[in-house]
């Protein structure tokens, strides 16, 4: 599959491929942020109980993960532009009925296709970038600007989300997609065109489909459930041990099927298996610096929502200045030299953040300076090692790899938070009674000394990304140099959401 793209990257064409992915993937990455803060309006507003409030988050995050192998490869078979219509319009529909829900079931329900049509989206907005603009600097600053308005909703989800909440209902942080979705769809018909090349192979891999889905679901689900169960229960260890055999499965279908839905070649490249095990590492600690800031600003300093969500903005500002000076930076030092020192600067944000975190602090003396850090470290990383992984990608198989990427990221940040969470609730020694503020902030202190120390094991897996097409390509513009036995490399993406690990941590602490 193909698009017919500007050799450039520039004209109409282009610019509304990158408005299109960027503004696709900003919807996918906002959605749990701002559902997160309207959770106690949620509660009271449709009596809701603390199981159905946690299904709410956890309906979303485990069709989010299990769909989106299968949401890449269908926008390889069928064509980016339907594909990326269908995902939207199934995201906004969702969002419809999810504001409009009049009790849990019907809530649940929509968060849950909400999800699948998060994971049909988000695959494609990357692929979108890939195949029409030609490896080189075109590329790389699309990919910048696509990571840095995606990050950036993780961000404003909580201001977003907190206007919203404080001054409508609960209802809109649902409702506000509806006219985005309706916006972006006329953006997509009148000004996106592609031409999709027929391969003769239109058929989805069923089997491998039902495999995999069940599998990352199972997995995200069992990864969720350590935030009130141990690692060694039951409620744990099943879903666990169900999801890992039936990945195991799915690579047996996979590696016999004459249509796979994951082609098992595409592990043989570096930049493929490299670039996957690096995102997946860097996302174990890069989503607390949101998740856990969040829950400090509000619950131990006494923030609202509204307020804890503008003392975000200097760290969505980080993260614009660290994804657009990227480029520029990685032209000079290279891509692997960008990725290291943007996980040793976000390293430092979360060390710093983790030994200045008290029940005293302040806006200028605990959270400025530690967030500009963590969130310009994260900008600086990504946009690499994004470009990295999707350097040399073969246009037809560019969503699946943009799925798998997507999955590394959904799974890390999930394992990432449950341990973190974890480490936060052990950190209190609350021993059962209700933790005091000082306890609370020595958790989140503790969490973010952790995410520092995962962040910190990223910048030492460096060295497996490929020098190939790295600073080379982003010097001069020339084709990667890949073996031609072998398809080229892939894409990944940007943060999907706070996985579902965090829901019951969110709900009791947000209430």
């Amino acid at each position: 599959m193909s698009s017919s793209p500007p050799s450039s990257g520039r004209g109409s064409g282009a610019w509304a491929v990158v408005l299109a992915s960027s503004i696709g993937q900003f919807l996918v990455v906002l959605d749990v942020s701002v559902v997160n803060v309207a959770l106690p309006s949620m509660r009271d507003g449709l009596s809701l109980s603390g199981s159905a409030l946690q299904w709410v988050v956890n309906a979303y995050a485990l069709t989010f993960a299990g769909f989106l192998l299968l949401g890449g490869r269908a926008a390889d078979l069928f064509g980016r532009k339907p594909v990326y219509l269908a995902g939207l319009g199934l995201f906004t529909a969702a969002s419809l009925a999810g504001g409009l829900a009049q009790d849990a079931e019907m809530l649940i329900v929509a968060r849950a296709v909400q999800g699948i049509g998060a994971a049909v989206l988000a695959p494609v907005t990357l692929s979108l970038l890939t195949s029409t603009f030609p490896e080189g600097p075109a590329r790389t600053r699309a990919i910048a600007t696509w990571a840095a308005v995606g990050t950036a909703g993780g961000a404003a989800g909580g201001l977003v989300g907190g206007l919203l909440t404080d001054l409508l209902s609960w209802r809109w942080v649902l409702l506000i997609n509806v006219p985005v979705g309706v916006l972006v769809v006329a953006v997509v018909v009148l000004g996106l065109r592609e031409r999709h090349e027929k391969t003769g192979r239109r058929g989805l891999d069923l089997p491998g489909a039902a495999l995999v889905t069940s599998g990352v679901a199972a997995l995200a689900y069992g990864i969720g459930r350590t935030e009130s169960h141990s690692w060694g229960s039951a409620q744990v260890l099943v879903p666990l041990v169900g999801g890992l055999l039936a990945l195991a499965a799915f690579v047996a279908v996979e590696a016999r099927t004459a249509e796979p839905l994951v082609p098992l070649r595409l592990f043989r490249l570096r930049a493929v298996a490299a670039g996957n095990v690096v995102t997946f590492v860097a996302m174990t600690g890069a989503f607390a610096m949101w998740y856990f800031l969040s829950l400090y600003m509000q619950n131990v300093l006494g923030y609202s929502a509204v307020r804890a969500g503008v003392s975000f903005l200097p760290h969505t500002a980080g993260v614009i200045v660290g994804s657009k000076a990227a480029p520029r930076l990685m032209a000079r030092f290279g891509i692997r030299a960008m990725v290291a020192v943007g996980g040793v600067v976000a390293t430092a944000g979360f060390g710093w953040q983790g030994l200045v975190l008290n029940a005293d602090g302040t806006f200028l003396g605990t959270i400025l300076g530690p967030g500009i850090l963590m969130a310009g470290g994260i900008g600086l990383l990504m946009t690499p090692l994004t470009d990295a992984a999707t350097t040399g990608a073969a246009a037809r198989e560019a969503g699946v790899v943009a799925g798998l990427v997507n999955t590394s990221r959904q799974i890390g940040g999930a394992l990432g938070l449950a341990v973190l969470g974890a480490v936060a609730v052990g950190a209190t020694a609350a021993q059962g009674a209700e933790p005091t503020e000082e306890q609370l902030a020595d958790g989140y202190a503790a969490a973010y000394l952790v995410a520092a120390a995962l962040t910190a094991a990223s910048v030492l897996l460096v060295g497996l990304l490929p020098r190939t097409g790295g600073t080379r390509q982003a010097r001069t513009g020339a084709p990667p140099e890949v073996p031609p036995e072998v398809p080229p490399e892939a894409p990944p993406e940007v943060p999907a959401e706070a996985p579902s690990a965090a829901a019951d941590a969110v709900i009791n602490t947000a209430g």
